[in-house]
């Protein structure tokens, strides 16, 4: 049985969304700042930092993404969908988004190929390494049910 989210798990996964966004984009800062300050609005700043209108922005998407992530993987509107196409789904969902805000905040020029492949291939690393966590995180709760299945089932073996 799955345990009914509430308004303060949906905040949650905002901040962690937001959080982990936040560092990556401080780690590119950091690398590509200077050099890509006249090319986007994203390290207008440098290596310096972020823009507060940008971290403001990238908040937006954390919380339509998570909408996005809440929608899909609840049953609370999609309710006989599998797994792989409520995955394909939110990506979709979630690239759009994003792409959206890219265009209208003007988060790189979007008329050259090379701002778009990198999105691309930053977006298909942080997907792989989110899978990669939730697959881990799930093995270990897994394991973590058997052993306390195993030790119901003792328990009840043992006074019988």
């Amino acid at each position: 049985m799955e345990e009914r989210k509430t308004i303060f798990d949906y905040l949650a996964q905002v901040l962690i969304v937001f959080g982990f966004t936040m560092l990556v984009i401080t780690i590119f800062c950091l690398a590509f700042g200077d050099s890509a300050k006249d090319f986007s609005a994203m390290f207008a700043l440098g290596s310096k930092g972020i823009p507060v209108d940008i971290a403001f922005q990238f908040l937006g998407v954390s919380v339509l993404v998570v909408g996005v992530r809440f929608l899909f993987f609840t049953d609370i509107c999609i309710k006989k969908m599998p797994i792989w196409l409520r995955t394909i789904g939110m990506l979709t969902a979630a690239v759009i988004i994003i792409a959206v805000f890219i265009i209208v905040f003007h988060w790189f020029p979007v008329n050259m190929w090379q701002p778009w492949a990198m999105f691309f291939v930053c977006f298909g690393i942080s997907f792989l390494g989110s899978y990669l966590v939730m697959v881990i995180k799930e093995r270990v709760e897994n394991k973590r049910m058997e052993e306390a299945l195993q030790r119901l089932k003792e328990r009840e073996g043992k006074t019988i």
